[in-house]
């Protein structure tokens, strides 16, 4: 009988080479591991706001530690779509500060709700695609008023406190440097 802290071995668990992958990084991982006494409240009191595109390391690139701040992707980095997020972070976890990132580069910029949808057409079928059946991919044309947006769509939701400092900013995928975007 297993018990919580055994683990089997990877080969009876018939796991894709990605899960092998993601186990045996794991197990690396955790047998270094001495934060286990972090509090769940973000020290540093911020949440960043990031797309979940593999060219972005948040904790690298931002300078993040562990415990110091909530990180929350999806495609595009949208406020709009983390708003959920941001709610619990803010009501429930202390942050009092947001940075939106979005990055150069970005595969959200430059498409439209029905070129997503044409493309779920296609390889899913129309019952994938009346399921989705409008859902707004918030996509955007221009990258910084994309930035600007989603800044503008925080600051004027009432359910972010007016007291929650929030900024824009864009990644360069292609130099690694950050920048803030202006108002």
């Amino acid at each position: 009988m297993e018990t919580p802290n055994q683990i089997p071995d990877l080969e009876s668990l018939h796991l894709t080479q990605n899960e092998q992958n993601l186990v045996r990084k794991n197990r690396k991982y955790a047998k270094c591991f001495d934060d286990g006494d972090l509090s769940h409240l973000p020290a540093k009191k911020y949440a960043i706001v990031t797309c979940m595109d593999c060219r972005i390391d948040p904790v690298s690139a931002f300078g993040i530690s562990l415990g110091d701040a909530h990180v929350i992707r999806n495609a595009g980095g949208s406020a709009r779509e983390a708003l959920r997020s941001l709610v619990i972070s803010e009501q429930l976890l202390g942050t009092i500060e947001v940075f939106i990132i979005k990055h150069t580069h970005c595969g959200m910029s430059g498409i439209t709700n029905d070129s997503i949808n044409q493309t779920v057409l296609k390889n899913l079928g129309a019952a994938a695609l009346a399921e989705l059946n409008g859902l707004d991919w918030l996509p955007f044309a221009d990258l910084e008023q994309g930035v600007r947006d989603d800044v503008a769509f925080l600051k004027a939701s009432k359910a972010i406190p007016k007291s929650v400092n929030v900024s824009g900013w864009v990644y360069d995928v292609e130099n690694g440097k950050v920048k803030p975007v202006k108002k």
